[in-house]
């Protein structure tokens, strides 16, 4: 059963959202003098202290450009005219897919097995048919998957697993997901160890005090609550750069090899992983046009600066890897910019 505070509070947060729009709003329309129409483009992201959030909250920054802003020549917004984009939190990326899919937000964030499994219409999107209004703008980043286990443990190999606690997220997490699609290629299904239901925070905790073997965390590294686990307590991180995991990227071409580098986790050596891409999404009945400007807009190098400031994951959003690993297809709106911009960059062609 849902628990009626976090609907709550998810009421709360969004409608916090939606107040913050109509304030950028009222002072679009005061700083222009006129009741200009503008678009509303919503983003979902993730919850307010996710890199979904942090990112989404970026881009939506960078691609607004409301009714009287200052030229974009001239030092103001180099976002789409008259549109103003809002950040929306969320669960992550299953709620951001069934959102799109019913056309309840413009677009979303969502990592790339997931929208693999809705495309199809199976795994946690078994039971409502494919999302076939999903559509990609760009891959724009890699959150790589974390098998965290104390360093004491003996492990080695994801195999070793079975039989253990293993901590996989919420019961209806992204991350429960992926967790079971690698573990299951392993061949250890949900009957051949422990799943433990917790979050990464809570997971972290349990991990300290021996109360599971392992937990599977996703994100961009570093991610900050393993940091903080690696200063308490030693970790390993087990590689998936065997022949299992080699398959499974083979089966899946969303999935990536993704390193995590040496000692960014205390004491923790370089690990080859598998990576899932970030993907910008939006629904499929949007005007080419919007898109084709949307798409545009975040690859303005005004974007990239703004992009830059946010960090390291911000950092390696980058033109020349959003085409890759996509598991569903372009807008036409996005499709045209890419086709145009890469016409654009041939030798001899006029610009």
């Amino acid at each position: 059963m849902a628990n009626p505070e976090r609907i709550r509070g998810r009421g709360r947060r969004r409608t916090l959202t939606r107040l913050a729009a109509a304030a950028i709003c009222a002072i679009a329309v005061g700083s222009a003098g006129t009741s200009a129409a503008f678009t509303y483009f919503r983003i979902g992201t993730g919850d307010p202290t996710s890199t979904f959030f942090a990112i989404g909250t970026a881009i939506a920054g960078a691609i607004s450009n409301p009714p009287g802003s200052r030229a974009c020549d001239v030092g103001g917004s180099c976002g789409v005219p008259d549109m103003i984009a809002v950040a929306q939190t969320t669960q992550g990326s299953i709620e951001n897919i069934r959102a799109i899919q019913a056309g309840e937000i413009d677009s979303g964030l969502g990592n790339a097995d997931l929208v693999h499994w809705a495309w199809i219409g199976e795994s946690v999107f078994r039971d409502e048919g494919v999302a076939d209004k999903l559509r990609v703008v760009a891959n724009l980043y890699q959150e790589s998957v974390h098998f965290v286990v104390r360093a004491d443990s003996g492990f080695v190999s994801v195999a070793d697993l079975a039989g253990k606690r293993i901590a996989v997220g919420g019961e209806n997490s992204d991350s429960r997901v992926t967790a079971r699609l690698i573990l299951r290629a392993y061949r250890l299904d949900e009957t051949k160890y422990t799943p433990v239901f917790a979050s990464t925070l809570d997971a972290a905790s349990m991990l300290a005090n021996d109360d599971v073997d392992a937990i599977v965390a996703i994100g961009s590294h570093p991610i900050p609550i393993v940091a903080g686990l690696a200063e308490t307590v030693p970790i390993d991180l087990l590689s998936l750069d065997d022949e299992v995991a080699g398959k499974l990227r083979e089966q899946y071409g969303f999935l990536l090899v993704d390193v995590i580098p040496g000692d960014l986790y205390a004491g923790v050596d370089a690990t080859v992983t598998i990576g899932i891409g970030a993907l910008w999404l939006v629904n499929a009945d949007l005007d080419p046009e919007l898109v084709y400007a949307v798409t545009k807009s975040l690859w303005h190098p005004a974007t990239r600066s703004i992009l830059d400031r946010t960090g390291p994951i911000g950092r390696s959003i980058q033109r020349e890897t959003a085409l890759v690993g996509l598991p569903v297809p372009l807008h036409p709106g996005a499709e045209l910019y890419y086709t145009e911009s890469a016409a654009a960059a041939r030798p001899g062609a006029l610009r």
